[in-house]
């Protein structure tokens, strides 16, 4: 079957995943009490948090960051969590702003407006803003102003991912894809049209014809101008199938980019990313594959 045709892109369905080796959460629902689970395993010392930082007053839009304590010229990854491009909030993925953190890199990650309150112009446009809030305030948080990442699970991999293909949304801050020093993208969303005429979330996102959806289309813009990219999958990722992340590796490798994919065999949608968890740590090598790749690709000199 065709790549086209075999995406299907959903990530609603509820799956039960192991906390802390002997329990189960749904995640459909249950999303804050299985956050602050494995949030109450981060490791705090030598690292600094600042929460609440406003970067877009007009829409009273903030973002937390996650600092080695003595980081001098760090890696930055801003990081966009997923949630259907409708749900979700920063205070849940502490785990991962910690886990990096833990390992001398900076993190940020930022809320952006849902839909339906806003379709892609409004949150890619926020994701952006982001992005350029890091750049102009790394070196306050002992980071790296050249040496930024854009970093994204599920539909936060879509928004990551589209940053990363498409100058657009980076030119309104004055900066370019290739200013990036990479995208790492975790089971994201990258090659989905057409969306099927039932998901409301993607349509209200996207739009409801191929050619407005093809315009939130990560592997549309590959262009031979993008930063090197990490795509992590699950092969039993059944939210996100791993033909998404293959499609986008191929867009890349046909224009000789720098493109790594990490295939995990036996693991699905929601734990290559819980696997930045202390407690769901074994579960993927999620964590040493991404921070092997960021120190791979340092900032240009």
């Amino acid at each position: 079957m065709p790549f086209m045709q075999s995406i299907q892109v959903k990530c609603r369905k509820a799956r039960l995943v192991p906390l802390l080796a002997c329990s189960c959460l749904l995640l459909s629902g249950c999303e804050a009490t299985l956050f602050a689970g494995l949030n109450a395993t981060d490791q705090h010392h030598g690292i600094t948090e600042q929460h609440g930082v406003v970067f877009d007053t007009e829409h009273a839009l903030a973002l937390d960051v996650y600092a080695p304590a003595q980081a001098n010229h760090a890696p930055v990854v801003v990081f966009f969590y997923g949630g259907d491009w409708a749900r979700g909030e920063r205070a849940w993925y502490r785990f991962v702003g910690s886990a990096l953190a833990a390992e001398g890199v900076v993190v940020v990650i930022p809320d952006y407006r849902k839909v339906p309150k806003v379709a892609l112009d409004g949150f890619m446009s926020d994701a952006a803003s982001a992005v350029a809030w890091a750049h102009a305030h790394a070196d306050e948080f002992g980071g790296a102003a050249n040496d930024i990442f854009v970093m994204g699970h599920s539909a936060g991999g879509q928004i990551a991912a589209l940053l990363a293909t498409d100058p657009e949304w980076l030119a309104a801050s004055g900066m370019r894809p290739r200013d990036l020093a990479g995208f790492i993208g975790l089971a994201g969303c990258y090659d989905f049209v057409p969306v099927p005429d039932d998901d409301e979330d993607m349509i209200a996102a996207f739009g409801d014809t191929p050619e407005a959806q093809r315009r939130g289309q990560p592997v549309s813009y590959v262009q031979g101008n993008e930063p090197p990219m990490l795509l992590l999958q699950g092969v039993d990722d059944r939210e996100v199938v791993p033909s998404n992340a293959i499609s986008l590796t191929r867009a890349m490798d046909a224009r000789h980019e720098d493109v790594t994919l990490k295939l995990y065999p036996d693991v699905g949608h929601e734990a290559v990313l819980l696997a930045l968890s202390r407690p769901m740590r074994g579960d993927a090598p999620t964590l040493p594959d991404l921070l092997t790749f960021i120190h791979a690709h340092p900032a240009a000199r």
